[in-house]
């Protein structure tokens, strides 16, 4: 081993604390090298150890009907979808690297979610982002925008999986700090499931793909700091990813997951070869012998920490079953890849890293990971100020608008909630014909089953500013809107996968959010059965430059998946008819809290989160999934950003019809119109068919308003007083997104 031993002073610069440099010296027995030193710190940031986190994660609710690994068992959530399917998912993030290089950091976000999903067996059918922004006028959020989605659809399109859902939102808080969320879904055989754990000793490790270069080093070191003025020194830290090599890996991988030789498999992401030789080890109780002189590498004369810290993409790390080597070599040849072996299973808990026949590491497996010797902090938390100012408002104060069609007309163009075609029209949404939401807008994307009547619905949601507002209901919020999301398509919510986008875990105040957010999530997720299966918390979202510390709002976004039964009942989201009747299932109410009119037309930045009851909200999805069913309605799209206008305004757009609806004079008109309560979806029901579907509502007890009907004209109509007509709204809708980002 080395000579010259390091000491606290590298230890800090690599990112430890003092009393985890003291702590790895006792577990060691003995002070470690430059190379183990780095092994620690990677493994021990943020990034890779949730170390703030994983106390409050484990409240999470964890147990579910249809679920086959808890959080933290696999790559990724497995739920049982029922035919002998299972479905994998999960969502990561990439924000960091996608800061600093946005095309490179959102491209690699991509390929890496895409293959925690294979390496368990399953084929990624679906892909799905969640994207924020600063002001859409500032230049460089334009060029952040234009990056990240250029990254997404290149390598997304060239790996060949459509993307079926997404959002994209714009805040000031976000503008040197984006956030780029990525989630990928993949269905497979439940009986051909890989497992990411190493074990039987004598067994040979395989690293399998590209080559390792020097992109990516020190990758989970930097996504586990602040974003500061000098954070663009660290872009060797940001991978360079290859969709077409990734697209190869894929298949090799699935074809080597028909065969009988796999003892494991893991990717190689975050910290790469150190990360997946030390969890699979540790997972199956046994240690490995790596020969780091034997990893195909890309430039000469890497270092061994270089090489065991790379986070060269298109990676695995693969243990086979002793005397199989050679087919795992065949199958990799055939597609053209390497496959190396660069190892062997060894019993204990060893992990011993070799350079040209010399010991350059020696640490336990256990004493690298989650869940085993990695640290784990209780960090303290405090109510912020501003909370107790958001209860201050009063809906009172705020002077209706005397021109409600200025605000209609502001709110349809707002970049918050207008078309995102641009970014859409760059992501390919056909490719495997899986996607059965091409022709019909639908709330949730839908995935064809194939060789089953069963659909997946699939969605990603979070209103950052109402958790801002109050983390615990914002949070349970962002729940509530995606399994609303789902029931509209007619499925039932089955699990959540969520990444935690959180600014500094030692600031009081924002770790004050992150437990909010995490009751919240327990709440809902307990209340709907949609069990946690998985994902990614990802700290440190904020800027820090000499006169000022700012966080991004606490964005705890939401994936989700569901089962639709029947996919001949498959609900879509727009109206179908001229003289539908239109309803509102859920109630209006006195409500204009965070939404997007306050916020950005009135210019009330502080306000409580919307109403929300999660007890009304399961019942309107269970009367919403019977409705379907049944077949007694034509639409259902739920209310959300923009109100119930924005709504009915999406609604009618697809067909061209208008419609004509009446005022509850209950409440305030902006309320009624732009307020964004939740628990609310507008449905259609075919002329003749009210009775019928209004006795089945009364029988269940659900809340409900008929609203008015559709028209063929394309006017717009509230109250018996002209809103426009439909093709004004229109145009305005689906180009002033581009126009702004163009300009």
């Amino acid at each position: 081993m080395e000579a010259v031993i390091p000491g606290l002073d590298t230890a800090k610069k690599l990112g430890l604390l003092e009393e985890e440099y003291d702590k790895v010296c006792e577990i060691l027995g003995r002070k470690p090298n430059f190379t183990e030193l780095s092994i620690y710190s990677v493994m021990w940031s943020e990034h890779c150890s949730y170390k703030n986190s994983i106390k409050w994660l484990k409240t999470l609710p964890r147990k579910g009907p249809h679920l086959l690994a808890e959080a933290g068992e696999e790559n990724a959530g497995l739920v049982d979808i029922g035919d002998g399917l299972a479905c994998a998912f999960k969502i990561e993030s990439h924000n960091h690297p996608s800061a600093i290089e946005p095309y490179q950091g959102a491209a690699t976000g991509v390929g890496g979610i895409n293959r925690d999903i294979f390496t368990m067996g399953a084929r990624p059918v679906a892909q799905l982002n969640s994207l924020r922004f600063g002001s859409i006028d500032e230049e460089r959020t334009k060029w952040l925008l234009k990056g990240v989605v250029k990254g997404i659809g290149d390598y997304g399109n060239s790996f060949g999986v459509p993307v079926l859902g997404g959002e994209v939102h714009f805040d000031p808080c976000y503008q040197t700090n984006p956030l780029v969320n990525a989630m990928s879904v993949g269905i497979l055989e439940i009986d051909k499931t890989i497992s990411a754990i190493s074990y039987g000793e004598g067994n040979p490790v395989f690293i399998v793909g590209s080559r390792t270069g020097k992109d990516g080093i020190h990758g989970a070191t930097f996504a586990s700091g602040d974003i500061t003025d000098s954070s663009s020194d660290d872009l060797p830290a940001v991978q360079v990813g290859d969709p077409f090599q990734e697209k190869l890996l894929l298949e090799a991988s699935l074809e080597l997951a028909e065969t009988d030789v796999i003892i494991g498999m893991q990717d190689m992401g975050a910290a790469g070869i150190i990360c997946s030789s030390s969890e699979m080890s540790e997972k199956g109780g046994h240690g490995m012998d790596i020969w780091l002189d034997k990893v195909p590498t890309r430039q000469e004369g890497m270092e061994p920490f270089e090489i065991l810290l790379s986070e060269s993409q298109e990676r695995m790390l693969v243990v086979v079953k002793k005397g199989q080597e050679d087919i795992v070599t065949g199958i990799f040849d055939k597609w053209d890849l390497q496959a190396e072996e660069i190892g062997i299973v060894t019993k204990g808990d060893t992990l011993r890293f070799f350079d040209n026949g010399e010991l350059v590491a020696k640490v336990p497996a256990e004493s690298l990971v989650l869940g085993g010797g990695a640290p784990v902090y209780d960090r303290e938390y405090s109510e912020p100020a501003y909370f107790a100012e958001t209860k201050k408002f009063k809906i009172e104060d705020v002077a209706e608008p005397t021109d409600l069609i200025e605000v209609a007309k502001f709110l349809t163009e707002h970049p918050n909630i207008a078309s995102k075609r641009w970014v859409t029209q760059q992501y390919d949404s056909m490719v495997g014909t899986i996607n059965m939401t091409t022709n019909r807008p639908s709330d949730a994307g839908l995935v064809n089953v194939k060789g089953s009547k069963k659909a997946l619905a699939v969605t990603v949601d979070c209103n950052a500013r109402y958790v801002h507002a109050d983390p615990r209901k914002g949070c349970a919020i962002a729940v509530a809107e995606a399994a609303r999301n789902i029931a509209c398509t007619g499925a039932k919510a089955s699990g959540i996968t969520n990444c935690l986008n959180f600014g500094n875990p030692y600031n009081p105040k924002v770790y004050w959010q992150f437990v909010g957010a995490i009751k919240g999530m327990t709440d809902a997720g307990t209340i709907f059965e949609t069990p946690v299966t998985g994902g990614n918390v990802s700290f440190y979202n904020q800027t820090v430059s000499k006169d000022k510390e700012e966080a991004v709002f606490p964005t705890p976004t939401i994936g989700m998946m569901g089962i639709l039964e029947d996919k001949t009942k498959a609900m879509g989201s727009d109206f179908q008819h001229a003289s539908d009747s239109i309803y509102l299932l859920g109630e209006s109410r006195n409500d204009i809290n965070s939404s997007e009119y306050l916020y950005s037309f009135q210019g009330v930045k502080l306000s409580p989160a919307p109403h929300l009851n999660l007890e009304e909200e399961l019942k309107l999805h269970t009367v919403l999934r019977e409705a379907i069913d049944k077949k007694m309605i034509e639409s259902a799209h739920d209310c959300a950003d923009g109100g119930l206008f924005i709504t009915l305004l999406e609604s009618a757009m697809n067909h061209d019809l208008g419609f004509d609806v009446d005022y509850d004079t209950s409440v305030r008109k902006d309320a009624f119109l732009f307020g964004e309560a939740q628990g609310r979806v507008v449905v259609s029901v075919h002329a003749g068919e009210e009775k019928k579907f209004e006795e089945f509502l009364f029988k269940q007890g659900q809340t409900f308003s008929k609203l008015g009907s559709t028209n063929a004209s394309g006017d717009l109509s509230f109250g018996g007083k002209s809103f426009g007509n439909m093709k004004q709204y229109k145009e305005r809708f689906m180009n002033s997104l581009e126009e702004r980002l163009l300009s």
